[in-house]
């Protein structure tokens, strides 16, 4: 089988799939409180650990409660444009659950911030439709969830609703590559995943 580090960057979008639905998991990774979701639910992990050490034990269990029996992953990946004092943190969860699902045999696919962004609202700068400003912080956000409610039904409340909604728009990339997508889904929103770096999808289609 091949290994989730061997990857293909030129395979389209599969066409409209029959049989049983892989099981993809979409995981927006953080050292606090991590997003999950598969098809028609979301979760998330929240770390309460006094160290780093014990907020990583707690987040990589938690997310591998989730992922354990999944076809497919989709996590998100950095937003290099930031830089903050726990950026180095982030990068190492990050890496361990990747890690983690390597040693699972677990192929997975990184989708950019941008590329989530333009797969839910079909742009990576969204603007407020009233002052034609960019949106940012908890705006940019928020467009995004409701972008989930409005497309898919799903509608996250609570203190991890946005990550649980980011989480879920990962899922629904991974689900639509291949050839399971959860909407209709406009060329311009559908174009975000000609340029995910995804694995070769008999990785994922042989489990």
């Amino acid at each position: 089988m091949t290994t989730p580090t061997l990857f293909d960057t030129t395979t389209p979008a599969a066409p409209a799939a029959a049989g049983p639905i892989p099981k993809v998991i979409g995981l927006d990774v953080a050292m606090g409180i991590s997003g999950i979701a598969g098809e028609g639910w979301t979760d998330y992990v929240k770390a309460k650990g006094s160290s780093q050490h014990s907020r990583f034990e707690q987040q990589l269990a938690g997310i591998a409660d989730h992922t354990r029996h999944a076809d497919f992953a989709v996590i998100e990946g950095a937003a290099y444009g930031h830089n903050n004092q726990g950026a180095d943190a982030l990068a190492a969860m990050r890496w361990m659950v990747r890690h983690d699902l390597w040693k699972r045999r677990i192929p997975y696919a990184v989708v950019t911030p941008g590329q989530r962004m333009i797969y839910a609202v079909g742009t990576a700068a969204p603007v407020d439709p009233d002052t034609s400003q960019r949106l940012k912080g908890a705006a940019l956000k928020a467009a995004l969830r409701q972008a989930v409610a409005d497309t898919y039904g799903i509608t996250t409340e609570g203190e991890a609703k946005y990550d649980q909604a980011d989480a879920y728009i990962l899922m629904a990339m991974g689900l639509h590559w291949l050839g399971y997508p959860l909407a209709v889904v406009p060329d311009t929103h559908r174009r975000a995943l000609d340029s995910v770096r995804w694995p070769e999808r008999e990785a994922v289609t042989a489990r």
